[in-house]
């Protein structure tokens, strides 16, 4: 009887071993499939990017033009998840509301790139001029980078260059304020960048920030890319020309190139040859180089400089580019694409006096003035966006306020601000051009577009 007892104990024990063993098996089988069902819904990154030469023909250009100096680019990133997509675009000189409604409107019906996840910024060079179908333009250049897409990784990196000063200062002789290099003034010498790799570590693309002006060409009255399109024709170089090299504008509104003094040569150059004809224009400065005479010795030598100056400039910004690029160490092969854009209205001004710096600005009270600001979040990074030229301290506040440790501000982006240049509230003081002529009442931008940038990030977590 106990010999039969322990049998059938002995088979309940092994019948309930087997149970517990299939039991685990199908727990493992579930749970596989679960990691498979998880990994399915995780798409890799894919990236494309594209270039289009929109050098206008010799019969576009305008009647005071002199020609082509070099070429120009609108150079775009198109960036896919797998559930949405993101563009990263940089027209060559300034867009347009009208080219940066319809460009986008198009890539969101054609592309599935939703309008607000595309930030378009342009380089401000104000050697480009006027670019004919400009929204068809970059249409198309995006189009062509989405064609391109493939499997890659994104990496982040920061560098640092000195090419760039606040151009706000007290004349030392007349002790009025005017422009000149201050070195003691506000000035974020930060390069931001963003890598794109393909997975077996070819270079794609490469997205940089940097805030400075691109001015050194404006007296030529030639279409040039100035410094932007010198920066990015030596990166692109340097990788036989396989890589889409992208300039984004920082918060540049107060900064100009260090090296500028051929300017105001040429500017003072100017002023006695006006002033021979009897007209002042001391306080005031007509664009381009008019009143310049090309086959004056001096006038020659001055140019050639700037010319020397702009490619110097393009090595040295485009050297710390390549730099950062080759030492990032930690990429992204997955990431989530978020993104927002408002307009918001500040009360506005309009200015009753003239004179381009030095005096007091008198005012009065105006319709309000609008700027657009958004934010496009790839993963752990954050771009910032605001659609006017604004100063140096409204960028580094708000990055410094970014819930991301990886963050950059890109202005001229998404349209034109209808606000002129945008001083934080402590430049306000300064009598200087682009205070004078800001459409903006004092003490509102600074805060309301940090503040907005930043209540945007807080809705998307």
């Amino acid at each position: 009887m106990k010999k039969i007892t322990l049998l059938i104990i002995s088979i309940l024990i092994g019948t309930m071993a087997c149970f517990g063993q299939a039991k685990q098996s199908a727990k493992a089988k579930t749970g596989a499939a679960q990691v498979s069902v998880a990994q399915n819904t995780q798409s890799q990154l894919r990236v494309g990017a594209a270039k289009l030469n929109v050098t206008p023909k010799l019969e576009e250009l305008p009647k005071n033009s002199l020609g082509i100096h070099d070429s120009i680019y609108i150079r775009a990133i198109v960036i896919d998840n797998g559930v949405t997509k993101a563009a990263l675009v940089t027209v060559a000189g300034n867009q347009n509301e009208q080219s940066w409604k319809a460009s986008t409107e198009r890539m969101e019906k054609e592309l599935g790139i939703p309008a607000k996840n595309v930030v378009i910024s342009s380089t401000h060079s104000h050697s480009v001029g006027r670019i004919t179908a400009q929204d068809e333009k970059i249409f198309t250049t995006v189009k062509k980078a989405a064609e391109k897409l493939q499997p890659a990784k994104i990496g982040w990196g920061t560098g640092v260059s000195y090419i760039n000063v606040k151009r706000d200062i007290i004349d030392p002789k007349t002790r009025t304020w005017w422009e000149g290099a201050n070195y003691d003034g506000h000035s974020d010498k930060t390069v931001y960048v963003i890598t794109f790799k393909a997975l077996d570590d070819t270079p794609i693309a490469v997205y940089y920030n940097y805030a400075m002006h691109a001015v050194v060409m404006g007296q030529f009255d030639m279409i040039s890319g100035c410094v932007p399109g010198a920066t990015s024709r030596y990166i692109e170089d340097s990788f036989n020309n396989e890589i889409v090299a992208v300039w984004s504008s920082g918060a540049h509104g107060d900064q100009n190139p260090i090296y500028f003094q051929q300017t105001f040569d040429l500017r003072d150059i100017r002023i006695k040859e006006y002033a021979s004809r009897g007209i002042d224009i001391s306080n005031s400065m007509p664009p381009g180089g008019t009143g310049l005479d090309r086959k004056d010795p001096v006038v020659q030598r001055l140019m050639h400089e700037q010319e020397l100056i702009t490619d110097a400039m393009g090595v040295m910004l485009g050297e710390e580019v390549k730099r950062v690029m080759r030492e990032v160490d930690r990429w992204l092969y997955e990431a989530e694409i978020k993104a927002s854009q408002e307009v918001i209205s500040l009360p506005g001004r309009r200015r009753t006096n003239q004179g381009r710096g030095g005096v007091e600005g008198t005012y009065e009270d105006a319709d309000p003035v609008t700027i657009r600001i958004g934010v496009l979040i790839i993963g752990n990074i954050a771009l910032g966006t605001v659609s006017g030229e604004t100063y140096n301290a409204i960028g580094t506040q708000f990055i410094k306020e970014s819930p991301y440790a990886r963050t950059m501000m890109v202005t001229i982006a998404n349209g034109s601000a209808t606000t002129g240049y945008i001083p934080d509230d402590a430049s306000f003081g300064m009598q200087v051009f682009e205070v004078l002529s800001s459409r903006l009442k004092p003490g509102y931008a600074e805060r309301g577009i940090i503040d907005g940038i930043l209540d945007q990030m807080e809705k998307l977590k």
